[in-house]
């Protein structure tokens, strides 16, 4: 099964995005667990919840990846930042429990001149506080880019935050492909090599959903500008062997390029016709 959707807007209820994801023959999307630029979080309307699970049951879709604010920074300088962080974070996994066994997505955050070690130890406080062996949600780091003292701009820092959290199997990573390239991993030319070397370091048991993108800068920029498809430096013949990988078959992708609705169906149905069962 192809699993292909995008970021829809969460302000108008779980039952509204899963309608919008039909409609734009999408099954899996995401969303905000919040407001992404601030810290409120709309009340739960259980009644909302069941009408999209119907949805959901109906139309066979994939995992849900939720995705945290970017206020969201576990390992600031800031104290009252990091307790923002810890509150937040445990606040929506439990409303998450509404909607079972899906993905919570999440920027490890900005060391702002701490250095690595101090923000890889903040981070995995900050997961050994929240996370619960009983939890149906798995927690996904996300493959940065690494602008500035951001965290998790190499496979290597994410296995570290993954070695010192004690509730690990609860934790994945989400794979985002402009994000990596500007890291600076080739995945136009050699993804295959750049999937053996997240395994060797990761392993791919934690690879659990993609954000596809295409970028706007060379490999190694460390920018982080998403693209449209086939409007980067990725390119699309590169994009449609990335669909059809044999290391992400099964994986929800999530589309995050700079696009309206209509340029978001678009897009699904380009891929739709290029990917191979």
């Amino acid at each position: 099964m192809f699993y292909i959707g995008c970021h829809l807007a969460s302000s108008k209820g779980y039952e509204a995005m899963g309608r919008q994801a039909v409609d734009i023959n999408a099954n899996t999307f995401a969303f905000f667990t919040r407001n992404p630029r601030g810290g409120s979080a709309k009340a739960l309307n259980l009644k909302d919840v069941e009408a999209f699970l119907k949805i959901s049951s109906e139309n066979s879709f994939g995992k849900l990846v939720a995705h945290a604010p970017y206020t969201m920074n576990a390992c600031a300088a800031d104290p009252k930042i990091r307790h923002f962080a810890r509150e937040a974070m445990a606040d929506d996994l439990q409303r998450l429990e509404a909607t079972p066994n899906n993905y919570y997505n999440f920027h490890p955050g900005s060391h702002v001149k701490q250095g690595v070690d101090v923000g890889i130890e903040f981070i995995a406080d900050q997961l050994n506080t929240v996370l619960k062996s009983d939890q149906s949600t798995i927690v996904l780091l996300e493959t940065m880019a690494g602008k500035g003292s951001e965290m998790g701009r190499s496979f290597e820092e994410l296995r570290e935050i993954i070695d010192r959290t004690e509730v690990s199997e609860k934790l994945g990573v989400c794979f985002d492909t402009c994000h990596v390239w500007d890291a600076g991993y080739d995945v136009a030319n050699n993804f295959d090599g750049v999937m053996e070397e997240f395994d060797k370091i990761i392993g791919l048991n934690r690879l659990k959903a993609v954000h596809l993108n295409d970028s706007l800068n060379p490999c190694g920029s460390h920018k982080d500008r998403h693209a449209k498809i086939g409007e980067g430096f990725i390119g699309a013949d590169a994009i449609i062997r990335i669909i059809n990988s044999k290391y992400l078959k099964g994986l929800p992708f999530i589309l995050e390029t700079p696009n309206d609705i209509d340029g978001y169906a678009r897009e699904i149905e380009f891929l739709r016709k290029n990917y191979s069962e």
